[in-house]
């Protein structure tokens, strides 16, 4: 279990964090909502070191991750697929596979792993990354993070601005992830996304997590997204 006590972060004398309590098990798709400014990529920031806890703890299965530095975080199996992407544009889609495979010490059984999840990469194993369309660009940023054989996976709005067949791709990865073990953390503003996806929900709003809520005590029409998302 992936869990946060306490924590306080933020960006120089700005607070974003505010004695934030948060929890991702394993085999569950935790998802995070909030309106723009609630801290979501923050909280997803601060565990992987990105920006420092001020205070609290971060902790998987027990290990403190709070107090590694940013480069060491991933070697305890956690995954970040920021937004935006992030990938190394000139690579080949090969080779940033490659890097992600080299982060844990991974070889080629985990390769084929990630290619039997999105064949279209293996299609295009020697195309610079940087060529891939949107879709295939978030495959890929997907694919890397897998190689790492993560016990924790971080999504940032994984399937913003891309067409349905290519939302309907991720989510159907996703789902197979959590049939693996993995506890997914998924930051999604569509309710309809959510309520297809999640086990739990965190709600947050002024830089802590104000309610979570099982995925089956929630509707279309449940107050907490008009609260806490404004849709």
């Amino acid at each position: 279990m992936l869990k946060l006590d306490g924590i306080s972060a933020g960006y120089g004398p700005v607070a974003v964090l505010n004695a934030l309590t948060f929890e991702a098990r394993a085999g569950e798709i935790t998802c995070v909502m909030g309106r723009n400014g609630a801290g979501k990529s923050t909280l997803m920031k601060c565990i992987m070191g990105l920006v420092p806890a001020r205070t609290g703890s971060v902790t998987l299965d027990g290990t403190a991750l709070h107090s590694l530095p940013a480069h060491r975080v991933p070697l305890h199996g956690v995954a970040y697929v920021p937004q935006g992407r992030r990938l190394f544009g000139p690579l080949t889609v090969a080779e940033n596979l490659e890097v992600g495979l080299m982060t844990r010490g991974m070889g080629d059984e985990t390769r084929e792993r990630v290619l039997i999840l999105f064949p279209r990469l293996r299609e295009r194993l020697s195309q610079t990354a940087s060529t891939l369309s949107g879709g295939e660009q978030q495959m890929l940023a997907i694919g890397r993070a897998l190689c790492l054989e993560p016990k924790v996976l971080l999504l940032d709005e994984p399937t913003e601005g891309l067409q349905p067949s290519m939302i309907a791709l991720i989510r159907d990865v996703v789902l197979q992830l959590r049939e693996t073990g993995v506890a997914t953390i998924l930051v999604e503003q569509r309710p309809d996304a959510v309520l297809r996806m999640a086990d739990r929900v965190a709600f947050m709003a002024g830089g802590t997590v104000a309610e979570t809520v099982a995925r089956a005590d929630l509707t279309p029409t449940a107050p907490q997204f008009q609260k806490y998302v404004g849709v």
